[in-house]
């Protein structure tokens, strides 16, 4: 696949790109490696001040970088301009807390002292995805670099200026050159980058079929790796939940990012004696949000992202119906230029359709009645996946019953599944291994060190 910019709303071609020559790959990656041996030895206050630099060039660029990601993705501008803030809030969570998570921890021993140190480990390769251009890619770069290691980016390829944004950022911000570079270059090249000796880890967030395979090079090179994969999250609706609040969480969990979320949730999975009064909700809510071009600060709804996409998506919705499940609303292309789907329902969705069994990647919710709270959990748990899940009920010592019960990630009760730079990031199952954000994301790439003295 051309590294290319195709605008997704009006399916024109914006930009090519060249990729890297496996050789001149290389050079860039001797150039990281040497600035980070300097790198390595800053200071906190030094690396703080250059990422609260780099929160401050989002915060003053936010529009432009907000329509490089609408332009190359679809999202609505809006969202766009959300996801940029983030970043600047995860640079600054970390410019403020680095220092803290990584101190030495003393431990009493027989020694005169021992404590624990964490040190960089050097060159971290991230492999990353369209769906979230920006968030995706500092959410491993601010804890990456404020430990003290250096970053090379891998992005997708139809998110080609996103990917050379993110390094300008970096560059504006007053970072080295060469600490944090994009490498423009196939997914076939990336094997060779992690099979050079002077990277040490690997980062991917995407699909379970690109997470084994890069997992699997890592490890026959025994590299660590963090895998942030798919997910089919269960929205589970209980019968003394506020419905109306849970229906119009549902539409927003369902159709941020135009549904192109791996948090997003999937599966609303409600218990009989509420369900029909959800599905109207529901139902009325989802026809109601404006879809159209993502530029337009009034769009909730915007394009796919790719046609293949979209393709893929319709098959998936049109082989659900073709196996009994009903389509309460949308369920075809919409007539238009763009890659445009509309905010569809599926409801007698059942075990052997794809809507039940596979994660659908776009603005498709499958709704699926339960009998009561213990085939609630069962539906939640039958599934591959394991990133988040969301419970409804104003019983709160339920919620954390049974959020002990659920083989997620996370658990949100009474919200939608987020990431938040304060909160673990990740999954089980096929949804990944490993963890993002917190203390517990900056830590996955640095030499957990004892040290002992007597």
């Amino acid at each position: 696949m051309a590294i290319e910019t195709i605008n997704p709303h009006t399916e024109e071609l914006v930009k090519s790109f060249n990729t890297l020559s496996n050789e001149k790959v290389v050079g860039i990656i001797d150039n990281v490696h040497t600035e980070y041996l300097e790198w390595k030895k800053t200071s906190f206050d030094r690396r703080k001040n250059l990422m609260l630099n780099a929160a401050q060039v989002l915060r003053n660029e936010k529009q432009k970088y907000a329509e490089i990601l609408t332009l190359e993705m679809g999202k609505p501008i809006t969202q766009a301009i959300a996801e940029v803030e983030k970043c600047a809030w995860v640079c600054e969570y970390y410019a403020e807390n680095a220092e803290s998570i990584l101190s030495n921890e003393i431990i009493k021993t027989d020694a005169s002292e021992s404590y624990v140190q964490f040190d960089p480990i050097g060159i971290v390769l991230a492999v990353m995805p369209w769906n979230f251009p920006f968030w995706q890619v500092f959410r491993f770069a601010a804890p990456a670099l404020m430990a003290g290691n250096a970053g090379i980016l891998k992005h997708a390829s139809n998110v080609p200026m996103s990917a050379l944004a993110i390094e300008e950022i970096f560059k504006k911000a007053g970072f080295p050159n060469n600490i944090f570079r994009t490498l423009l270059v196939k997914s076939s090249q990336v094997e060779k980058i992690i099979e050079n000796p002077k990277v040490k880890a690997c980062t991917l967030t995407g699909s379970e079929y690109a997470g084994s395979m890069v997992a699997s090079k890592s490890g026959k090179m025994l590299k660590k790796s963090v895998m942030e994969l798919g997910g089919s999250d269960p929205f589970i609706i209980f019968n003394d939940a506020d419905l109306e609040l849970a229906a119009s969480t549902a539409v927003t969990a369902r159709l941020l990012n135009n549904g192109q979320s791996c948090i997003a949730a999937k599966r609303f999975i409600v218990v009989k004696e509420i369900y029909n009064e959800f599905e109207k909700l529901f139902v009325d809510k989802m026809e109601k949000v404006i879809v159209g071009n993502p530029m337009d600060g009034k769009t909730g709804l915007g394009p796919i992202a790719r046609e293949d996409l979209l393709l893929e998506l319709h098959e998936q919705v049109a082989k659900s119906v073709e196996k009994g499940a009903k389509l309460l609303t949308g369920g075809k292309r919409i007539d238009c230029k763009g890659f445009y789907y509309p905010a569809t329902i599926l409801t007698n969705v059942k075990k052997g359709m794809p809507a039940y069994d596979e994660e659908l990647f776009g603005p498709v919710a499958s709704v699926i009645k339960v009998e009561d709270e213990a085939e609630a959990i069962r539906v939640a748990n039958d599934t591959e996946f394991g990133l988040g899940a969301s419970l409804w009920t104003n019983d709160l010592a339920k919620a954390k019953r049974i959020a002990q019960e659920i083989e997620s990630g996370s658990v949100f009760v009474n919200g939608m599944v987020k990431s938040d730079p304060r909160l673990p990031f990740g999954g089980v199952k096929l949804s990944g291994f490993g963890r993002e954000l917190s203390h517990y994301g900056i830590k996955e790439f640095v030499n957990i060190k004892t040290v002992w003295v007597k």
